[in-house]
């Protein structure tokens, strides 16, 4: 009888906390799917509105003001992507303010012509709006970890229309060898809610339909070179951007000069180009001319890197995957017939490659293979987003991202990103001395 009153009394408590879970997340899902169509909207109608009337890239360097101006009015200056990173791994408190802050500098940013994406900003509101709910539910210091994190997939599902990845990608690439498994229930079915709402309001999901050719030992060797060449681009991309936030800050301490001078720079290399706006904005026409009809400007994959760094690093908002699918896809498309496959096949497997090297994120990068491009060519992609993780080393686009373990070693390291270096197969850390970890309780 005893034994029965315990079992009925841990069930009831199971009961209650996935009731909790399912609260949190319908009402997460919901939220974020009418914010996200919204900003989704919002983006495309600056897009249009920029396209229309190209003369408003002359107004970057005085939006860019604007945007440090909101910051530093709403007193979130500084926070960004890695914030939000850091309060979900720790249930810390985020700025509300953080919402409005990226929403409109993202919008001014696209206005104007700077090159950015958009899922920075999704993981940012997504996150703010989980970390208010939390607050407002009272939630324990754990349970607000899981708030944080369900709100950024339920945006990035909103905007994005891959809810399998979205949810993947965040209980993942916080802390690389860890899987916030308490995450997941919620987290899809917020991501679920948030597309279905969003859906309703507009926003096309993330689609391409890619023939993948059938599995081949020598497409396969093919396809291990394409993806080696894409994780040695993702850690220059990931440098350039880092290297020229360095050289902003040295040569313009002040935000609003950096910013300024970031639109400047832009604008003369738009008109150095003298390519339109290619390499303004998310540039998605360029991955839809990519995977599906295999064409991409030459050497476009390195002026993107430099048009989202000189964008991003001084100032203006948005995000980095985007940019990095460009970058994927059109070095992916140019690369493939050197090595004699074809460019939209290329194209695809070089975006999610790159998107794996950069983000550090293996299963999060074969699920978007499948949510983008279907499953025919899962074996392609699995072995393509494997061989650019290992490439990649321990760079990535977010420098408070942790990774828990060696790349080429079965060795604990509790590296941070971009605060390491490999030398001769041995991780050399600046945080932690690296030591093995036969049983990952004991850290």
């Amino acid at each position: 009888m005893q034994d029965t009153k315990e079992t009925l009394k841990i069930g009831a408590g199971y009961v209650g906390i996935l009731a909790k879970w399912l609260a949190l997340a319908l009402l997460t899902g919901g939220i974020c799917g009418l914010v996200g169509a919204l900003f989704y909207n919002g983006i495309t109608w600056a897009t249009a509105l920029r396209e229309a009337h190209p003369a408003l890239l002359f107004a970057l360097p005085a939006a860019g003001v604007v945007i440090v101006g909101i910051y530093r009015g709403l007193h979130t200056e500084g926070d960004n992507t890695d914030t939000v990173i850091v309060a979900a791994r720790e249930g810390s408190d985020l700025h509300f303010e953080l919402l409005p802050s990226i929403f409109i500098g993202t919008i001014l940013t696209h206005l104007c012509g700077g090159s950015s994406g958009r899922e920075g900003a999704a993981l940012q509101i997504g996150g703010d709006i989980g970390n208010r709910l939390g607050r407002l539910l009272r939630f324990s210091k754990e349970d607000m970890r899981v708030a944080t994190m369900v709100g950024m997939s339920a945006f990035f599902s909103a905007i994005f229309g891959t809810p399998l990845t979205a949810t993947v990608f965040v209980t993942l690439f916080l802390t690389v060898g860890t899987f916030y498994e308490a995450a997941l229930l919620p987290g899809i079915i917020a991501s679920l809610t948030a597309i279905g709402v969003s859906g309703r309001f507009g926003v096309e999901p993330f689609r391409f339909a890619v023939e993948m050719p059938a599995p081949d030992p020598v497409l396969f060797l093919k396809v291990l070179v394409l993806a080696a060449a894409a994780g040695l681009m993702s850690v220059v991309f990931v440098e350039i951007l880092h290297r020229t936030g360095h050289l902003y800050e040295r040569f313009f301490p002040n935000p609003y000069l950096r910013a300024a001078v970031g639109g400047v720079l832009v604008i003369a290399l738009t008109l150095l180009v003298h390519d339109g706006f290619t390499y303004n904005g998310a540039g998605g026409s360029v991955i839809a001319s990519a995977v599906l009809e295999g064409q991409a400007p030459p050497a476009s994959w390195l002026l993107k890197m430099l048009f989202t760094a000189l964008t991003l690093e001084a100032g203006f908002k948005g995000g980095e995957i985007v940019p990095t699918f460009f970058v994927g896809a059109s070095f992916g498309c140019r690369l493939a017939p050197l090595l004699g496959l074809d460019p939209r096949v290329g194209a695809a497997i070089g975006l999610v490659a790159i998107f794996a090297g950069a983000t550090n994120s293996v299963l999060p990068a074969i699920f978007l293979s499948v949510e983008a491009f279907g499953s025919g060519g899962l074996l392609y992609f699995s072995l393509a987003c494997i061989v650019s993780y290992m490439v990649s080393g321990y760079n990535g686009l977010y420098s408070s991202q942790k990774i828990l373990y060696s790349k080429v070693r079965a060795a604990y390291i509790d590296a941070t990103a971009n605060h390491s270096r490999l030398y001769a197969g041995h991780i050399h850390t600046d945080s932690a001395q690296e030591h093995n970890a036969p049983d990952r309780e004991e850290h």
